[in-house]
């Protein structure tokens, strides 16, 4: 489909549920994408880009970073500890915030760094085995533990299960955010976005859509 596609359908559904586009912002996902194709979205001037592993980014985006400004890199997929320190040092934004000893570690090398991203509290709304996320029952006193630790929570985020609608998933994260006076909706990829954006999503997650499939050889 391609990017500037993906921008118009952002902008008309923001248009359409009496939102401003510039509301939404667009996360290209770059995972496991050739650098060829990466560049080529670098090159039609978008700089928003989300990844799925610490590992992955940091054999890529260093690179991209010197030679385009303004990159903004979104970390998107699960977070281990170990890489906590390395992930500070890569990302701008962190959408999977999900446990507490995640948190405490974040919280060490702030203090230690005096830098943090921007964080994303990953919500199971599912509450599904197979994925992280802290379940709705508990978001409400993960946000407290956070915001006692001093970490800059910004939002929610959240993977709806396949086989259900994403709707209800969307509206029940935008609830738990409201009542934690959470401004960031982290939420809505390639299939979905523009019910998230009707949802009140803040940040869609589009990759295959604007890059094409992903070669996962």
């Amino acid at each position: 489909m391609g990017l500037q596609q993906i921008k118009d359908r952002v902008e008309k559904e923001a248009q359409r549920v009496g939102r401003s586009p510039a509301d939404v912002t667009l996360i290209a996902v770059s995972k496991v994408q050739p650098n060829a194709r990466v560049e080529a979205v670098l090159q039609e001037g978008h700089r928003v880009f989300g990844e799925n592993r610490v590992q992955e980014a940091a054999g890529k985006w260093p690179a991209f970073k010197e030679r385009f400004d303004g990159v903004e890199l979104h970390l998107i997929g699960p977070l281990q500890t170990n890489k906590v320190r390395q992930a500070i040092d890569l990302f701008d934004v962190i959408h999977t915030l999900d446990r507490p000893k995640l948190a405490q570690s974040l919280a060490r090398l702030m203090a230690e760094t005096g830098s943090c991203p921007r964080l994303f509290i990953q919500v199971n709304t599912g509450e599904e085995d197979q994925k992280a996320g802290v379940h709705p029952a508990e978001a409400d006193g993960f946000v407290a533990l956070c915001r006692d630790l001093g970490l800059p929570v910004e939002g929610l985020m959240c993977i709806p299960p396949v086989d259900e609608d994403p709707s209800k998933h969307f509206a029940l994260l935008a609830e738990i955010a409201r009542r934690n006076d959470l401004k960031g909706l982290s939420m809505g990829m390639s299939g979905d976005f523009e019910a998230a954006i009707a949802a009140g999503a803040t940040h869609v997650r589009v990759g295959s859509a604007i890059f094409g499939d992903r070669d996962y050889a």
